[in-house]
């Protein structure tokens, strides 16, 4: 089973040299960590940021440098700072090859819900629904389950959608899962993960052709 890291470090390997990626607020911003030194990738933030480095060392923060999550980051040579509209001019003019996000709920259709349970107070959407309205790669990172131990991969979302069929690819604590017309496909389980636990902790239809192999992280 995974923690927040290893999810992150997972998610790092889908990661492609000259990928310009957007990283959403929560385990999408551990990404940058685990990024293959050997491959040029540009992070961008919607709060307008692009070249995004790992977290600041304890004791190295600056205040003025933030992500969208107000956590300080750090940036790399060359990296430019631009206003709100010019960040959202990237995205949706879809000059970002990858978006990784966080979420409550996933649907087996790839609907995504991940900036609203009614009732509790909210800061705002942010970017996320432009995200999902204009990202073709969708990648979404989260825990499989919430902490009452019920499935946040079900055959329908039950909290507000932030968007709709957009989602390609998901990585849990347990398990990596391809969104297809059939369901979630299963394509690798986490260290000492079995098929079975998978499959008690996913609500929504669960697909498994042959031989699942375990991740190499």
């Amino acid at each position: 089973m995974l923690d927040k890291n290893g999810i992150a470090k997972r998610i790092a390997k889908e990661v492609q040299d000259g990928f310009y990626v957007n990283l959403g607020i929560g385990i999408p911003t551990l990404v940058a960590n685990f990024v293959n030194n050997n491959i040029s990738v540009e992070f961008q933030s919607e709060n307008g940021v692009l070249g995004m480095g790992p977290f600041p060392f304890e004791g190295e923060e600056d205040a003025d440098i933030i992500n969208a999550g107000k956590q300080t980051i750090t940036t790399l040579p060359g990296a430019s700072f631009f206003d709100s509209a010019t960040s959202f001019g990237m995205i949706r003019g879809q000059h970002v090859d990858l978006t990784i996000l966080g979420a409550m709920e996933v649907a087996e259709n790839g609907d995504i819900a991940n900036w609203k349970i009614p009732g509790k107070m909210v800061k705002g959407m942010g970017g996320a629904m432009d995200l999902v309205a204009s990202a073709e790669n969708i990648i979404v990172a989260m825990m499989h389950t919430n902490r009452a131990g019920e499935s946040k991969l079900l055959d329908k979302c039950t909290l507000p959608l932030t968007g709709v069929g957009c989602v390609k690819k998901i990585v849990t604590n347990l398990a990596v899962l391809e969104v297809t017309k059939d369901g979630f496909l299963l394509l690798e389980r986490a260290p000492g993960v079995t098929v079975d636990q998978i499959k008690q902790a996913t609500k929504g239809t669960l697909i498994i052709n042959g031989e699942v192999p375990e991740m190499d992280i």
